[in-house]
C-alpha cells in the first residue's frame, strides 16, 4: 500500500515539475514577445495558459485522490496540502503572463527603453519559479529561503521601471498613452514574483511543518 502511495506522490512531484515548467515558458514567451516585439510569440501565451488551468485540474484531482484513498501521515499530509496552495499561485502566474501578452498585443512596438528592466524582471521570477518547485522536490529548506529573497529583486526592477517612466513621459509626453500599460505589464510581473514567493512559502511549511516567521 505504502509503495503504491510513493508512487503516486512522485506523480504529484512530476505533474507539479510539468506545470513549473509551463508557467516558465510563458513567462520567457511574454518576456521575448516584449523585447522583439513579437505579437506572433504573444499569442502562444494563451494556448499555454489553457494548459495550466487543465494542469491545475489535474493536480487537483491527484491530490484529492491521495487524501482520500490512502492514509497519509503528517508530513505526507504537508506535502499534498501544499502541491494544493501551489497550483493555486502557479495557475495565477499562468493567467498574469496571458494578460502581459494582451497587453503586448496592444502596444504596436511602444516599449522605448524600459523593457530592459521588465525583461530582467521577468528572468528573475521565472527564476523563482523554477526554484520553487525544484525545492518542494528537493525538500531544500535553503532553496525556499533563497527565492523568498530573491523577490527583493523584482521589486527593486519594479521601482526602476516606475521611474524611468516618469522620465519617459517627461522627455516625451506623445509616449504618455502606453506608460500605463507597461507600467501594467511590470505590475503583473512584480505579482507573479509574489506568487513564486508563495510557493516557497508552502513549500517551507510542507517540509518544516512551520510557517516563514513562526518559532516554537
Amino acid at each position: 500500500m505504502r509503495s503504491r502511495f510513493d508512487e503516486q506522490l512522485a506523480l504529484l512531484n512530476r505533474e507539479l515539475t510539468t506545470m513549473g515548467a509551463l508557467c516558465e515558458e510563458s513567462i520567457a514567451l511574454v518576456a521575448k514577445a516584449l523585447s522583439d516585439n513579437d505579437k506572433e510569440l504573444a499569442k502562444k501565451v494563451i494556448p499555454l495558459d489553457h494548459e495550466i488551468d487543465q494542469m491545475e485540474r489535474d493536480i487537483e484531482a491527484l491530490c484529492l485522490k491521495l487524501l482520500l484513498q490512502q492514509q497519509p501521515v503528517a508530513r505526507d499530509l504537508r506535502q499534498i496540502s501544499a502541491a494544493l496552495k501551489m497550483i493555486t499561485d502557479m495557475e495565477r502566474i499562468g493567467d498574469q503572463a496571458e494578460d502581459i501578452a494582451e497587453i503586448i498585443l496592444s502596444l504596436d512596438g511602444h516599449t522605448g527603453s524600459v523593457h530592459t528592466q521588465i525583461y530582467e524582471m521577468a528572468k528573475a521570477t521565472s527564476k523563482m519559479v523554477t526554484d520553487s518547485v525544484d525545492a518542494y522536490v528537493k525538500k531544500d529548506l535553503a532553496l525556499t529561503n533563497a527565492v523568498i529573497d530573491y523577490d527583493d529583486i523584482v521589486d527593486n526592477c519594479f521601482n526602476h521601471v516606475k521611474n524611468d517612466l516618469i522620465q519617459v513621459i517627461a522627455q516625451d509626453p506623445t509616449e504618455g498613452e502606453y506608460a500605463p500599460d507597461l507600467l501594467m505589464i511590470a505590475k503583473y510581473f512584480e505579482r507573479i514574483g509574489d506568487h513564486a514567493t508563495n510557493i516557497a512559502e508552502w513549500v517551507y511549511f510542507s517540509i518544516s511543518g512551520q510557517h516563514i516567521g513562526e518559532t516554537y
